[in-house]
């Protein structure tokens, strides 16, 4: 398997956060190739006790698709 497309690595990523977060609406604003790793970026919808909030993620994936590092935070 070589190096993914820029549309794969967005679509790794919302398949991720879906999973992890168990949320559907997933919000991409950029995806990037930098030093040879997809850095992907974005929002999504979170309740804490009730409450909604938004939460900013940054999720890193090598060429071939494998996420190296997650960070997620309160905005």
């Amino acid at each position: 398997m070589g190096a993914i497309s820029t549309e794969a690595a967005r679509q790794i990523v919302v398949d991720f956060i879906k999973q992890k977060k168990r949320i559907e609406r997933i919000e991409v604003s950029t995806v990037e190739n930098k030093n040879g790793c997809w850095v992907v970026r974005g929002t999504c919808p979170i309740d804490l006790d009730g409450h909604p909030w938004a939460e900013k993620f940054e999720v890193i994936l090598n060429q071939k698709g494998k996420i190296k590092s997650t960070e997620f935070a309160l905005l």
